[in-house]
């Protein structure tokens, strides 16, 4: 029996080298793990060799892997009527729409569903242009906002730079005290510093030609940046001030992920769109959508809106949300991230900064957290390409899946992570950390 599951990793791997095209990637590097099976923070290959998922593959399993409830309503949906247009009514789909939200604020009653985060962002920014009559695009250098025309040239780093074919964007700084622009030495002057600059941005653009403002409330992949003091209250104030639409994305920091149901809940703002993807549903179907105010939704009550999906709202997403959702509210899921992030996880990841060197900062909250690795804590010059990839490699074959950007090892179980899965998890990284011989970390 162990020799057929080998086979069927090696088959596994064969097929992927020879036929799948990968993201973001060269891809003669690559050398992809075989994934067969999973539940709850752990996944398997076909030979049963686990591994601890510290990424929720892409910050998105929220709720972990195969929880039976949401996989039984996706397979309960499937037998009923595995899909239907866009056009029509549907309960699970208004179920979906009624559960996100009675989560945000007052005054959103509205969402339109999307096939993912990237697509949110599109829409997203679509209402805000056709809601303000104005074109510009304001967002920051360090963000992601996903991969289609508008979201890509939204984002700010490198993949930006050979897909920039959308009009009409311009990047700012963002708060990020560590690598502060702005030679601020507290969280409370990176945040009035950091403003600043956005406002004076805002008036060089000339406010009468800026439709909107998106942030993602803690940038994820660009570092998980929790907001300082003051910064996204300041950014609604800059908003208002000049009526320009704010959009939140909440794709990645969204539904638990920060120990809240949406990451602004901690920030005292509130958003006139947010963007929402992975978390909703823990990834299990393909979804995502824009929660809308009803002052832009009412722009379109007798003005089309020129914007739709095959796949919008899909009943298959749709169920997967309302069981997630329920589930994440039943088993107190959102509370237990905020728990085990403050009481546990933080403090682990603290005490391992303490004994490796490497570890310049830490910085997190729930389950949302980055190790930034630097070769010298005094000059906080990053480590290299090479010593990233090493550790990413130490991690996967001591049975440790990681997040891996730029010089960060990005922390992000699944919400449903236990204190000792967190012992484990950090116990490898101590092990791959406290390795690295001090002549090679550069």
């Amino acid at each position: 029996m162990t020799a057929v599951r080998v086979d069927l990793d090696a088959r596994a791997y064969e097929l992927d080298r020879s036929h799948v095209f990968h993201s973001w990637s060269a891809q003669a590097a690559l050398h992809p793990v075989v994934l067969a099976g999973g539940r709850g923070c752990r996944v398997w290959d076909h030979a049963g060799r686990e591994y601890l998922d510290f990424a929720s593959q892409m910050v998105n399993v929220n709720i972990g892997h195969q929880h039976p409830v949401v996989t039984a309503a996706i397979a309960d949906q499937a037998a009923r009527l595995a899909t239907i247009g866009p056009a029509t009514a549907n309960l699970r789909r208004g179920e979906a729409a009624q559960r996100i939200t009675a989560l945000a604020p007052d005054g959103m009653d509205k969402v339109f569903f999307t096939n993912g985060g990237a697509d949110a962002n599109e829409n997203a920014i679509r209402m805000a242009r056709l809601h303000t009559g104005r074109d510009k695009v304001l967002s920051t250098y360090r963000s992601y906002h996903g991969n289609t025309g508008a979201a890509v040239v939204a984002t700010g780093d490198w993949r930006r730079m050979p897909n920039e074919y959308a009009r009409g964007h311009v990047h700012f700084f963002g708060p990020y005290l560590y690598r502060s622009e702005f030679w601020a030495s507290t969280p409370e002057e990176e945040s009035e510093r950091a403003l600043r600059h956005l406002e004076r941005v805002v008036q060089c653009e000339g406010p009468s030609t800026i439709a909107a403002i998106l942030l993602e409330t803690v940038p994820g992949t660009a570092g998980i940046l929790v907001p300082p003091p003051g910064y996204l209250a300041g950014v609604r104030a800059i908003a208002d001030r000049y009526g320009i639409v704010l959009i939140l994305d909440e794709v990645m920091c969204g539904f638990g992920r920060t120990g809240r149901w949406f990451a602004f809940d901690g920030y005292d703002v509130t958003p006139d769109l947010i963007t929402f993807a992975k978390g909703v549903n823990s990834g299990y179907v393909p979804v995502g959508g824009v929660v809308i105010s009803d002052a832009i939704a009412r722009t379109f009550d007798n003005v089309v809106f020129p914007g739709g999906l095959t796949y919008s709202g899909h009943p298959l997403a749709a169920a997967s949300i309302v069981a997630a959702l329920d589930v994440m509210a039943d088993e107190g899921i959102v509370a237990h991230a905020e728990r085990i992030g403050r009481t546990v996880l933080g403090p682990a990841l603290a005490e391992l900064a303490d004994d490796c060197p490497v570890i310049g900062e830490v910085r997190g909250e729930g389950v949302f957290w980055a190790l930034e690795l630097v070769a010298d804590r005094a000059t906080r010059e990053p480590v290299s390409a090479a010593t990233i990839a090493r550790v990413k490699s130490d991690l996967i074959a001591r049975g440790y899946l990681p997040f891996m950007a730029d010089n960060r090892i990005h922390v992000a179980p699944p919400c449903v992570v236990t204190e000792a899965e967190i012992a484990e998890g950090a116990a490898i990284l101590r092990d791959v950390l406290t390795a690295l011989p001090a002549e090679e970390i550069r």
